[in-house]
């Protein structure tokens, strides 16, 4: 029988000889962590969140797997595979995973089922951000108004919908959003005009409610908000091509305010690329639309319980922080478990409620409905 002490003992001295990593005693165990998102989410997790991991929990080793274009999708059907064979998925964690997908994973087992007793760290989640206790949201983005300080007086920045589109009438020419189609701070835009016409209900508009005639319906008030905006915008009804255009309008002064990703311009910030003089709010009666990015542990996962200690540590203080400081997002957890300066730092942009719009048939009739009725002039494409 081998002495445990003698073992330990035998491990750090070689740990001391500089031949395993200190802090290990022993190979760790290595997590494939896969991600399909951007690069500057996979060099945050590579570069931040990995090292810092494996300081807090030396059994462990992160490997982080680029599955971009689709690789992921292929990732997790071979997952779902393995589960009906009883196989290794050869996936621990995947960042950025629909937990619907593949078509019929829930319903066969595939992922786990969070809650506070396997990631204790769940229990502080922005509630609002969860939308499947199949996926874990730990990273997010809202579209916000960003504006020029030197243009518009803090006190006449706008904080409701009301408020926004009299600013708009006010100052004609300093306001623009991007074309729905081109970029998702344009399109929220455009769902914020959606939800103000229809009660301010997010919850009327469900992947499951959609029909011609509901969309009709339901769409025809926005248009005529819209139309009222038009001659007060940029040139008098301009659009611009992408969400990067409309900050770029803003950021040289062409125009005053724009709806922007939060991201886009706490980056943009960051790094100098955006003045100083730029400033953030968010609509306080309802807020412009987010989304959140979510992570999958498939129940079959050969490192199950080092997956659920990454997704652990994904929720704590130091990483939420860093998903602020360092990507520019907007945390999974709820304000209230970040630091206090953070707080009271981005007190202006702080949702009072995190609105979404169904994709599929909603959004396809929100562009065409929108190019048809409010920009019938402007050609797609």
């Amino acid at each position: 029988m081998i002495n445990r002490r003698h073992f330990l003992a035998a491990g750090a001295a070689l740990a001391a000889a500089g031949l395993v990593p200190a802090g290990r005693a022993f190979a760790a165990t290595k997590l494939d962590v896969f991600t399909n998102s951007d690069a500057n989410i996979s060099d945050w997790l590579a570069n931040i969140v990995k090292p810092a991991f494996e300081k807090a929990h030396p059994d462990y080793e992160v490997n982080v797997v680029i599955a971009r274009n689709g690789g992921l999708d292929q990732v997790a059907q071979r997952a779902l595979a393995a589960l009906a064979a009883k196989a290794d998925p050869q996936m621990d964690f995947a960042e950025q995973y629909d937990p619907n997908l593949p078509k019929g994973a829930i319903e066969a087992g595939l992922w786990v089922k969070f809650d506070d007793q396997l990631v204790p760290n769940f229990a502080h989640v922005n509630k609002a951000a969860i939308q499947s206790p199949y996926s874990m949201p730990y990273r997010g983005s809202q579209v916000l108004l960003a504006y020029d300080s030197t243009k518009v007086a803090a006190d006449a920045v706008p904080k409701t919908w009301d408020a926004l589109t009299a600013w708009i009438k006010a100052n004609p020419g300093q306001f623009i959003y991007n074309r729905p189609d081109k970029g998702g701070s344009g399109k929220n835009f455009v769902v914020r005009a959606i939800h103000e016409a229809n009660g301010r209900d997010p919850g009327a508009f469900t992947v499951g409610n959609y029909s011609k005639e509901e969309a009709e319906k339901r769409l025809a008030p926005a248009w005529a908000i819209l139309n009222d905006l038009a001659p007060s915008l940029y040139e008098k009804g301009a659009y611009a091509a992408g969400n990067a255009a409309s900050l770029q309008l803003l950021s040289n002064g062409v125009v005053s305010m724009v709806p922007i990703w939060s991201d886009m311009v706490l980056q943009g910030l960051a790094q100098g690329a955006v003045p100083e003089t730029i400033k953030i709010v968010q609509l306080q009666d309802l807020a412009l639309c987010g989304g959140f990015s979510a992570s999958v542990i498939p129940t079959i996962a050969a490192h199950k319980e080092a997956a659920l200690a990454f997704a652990d540590f994904l929720l704590t203080e130091e990483i939420q922080t860093s998903v602020l400081k360092d990507l520019g997002g907007f945390p999974g957890v709820d304000w209230s478990h970040l630091p206090a300066a953070l707080r009271e730092e981005f007190a202006a942009v702080i949702p009072a409620s995190i609105p979404t719009f169904p994709e599929g048939d909603w959004s396809t009739a929100l562009n065409e409905g929108w190019y048809r009725n409010v920009a019938p002039t402007i050609a797609r494409g």
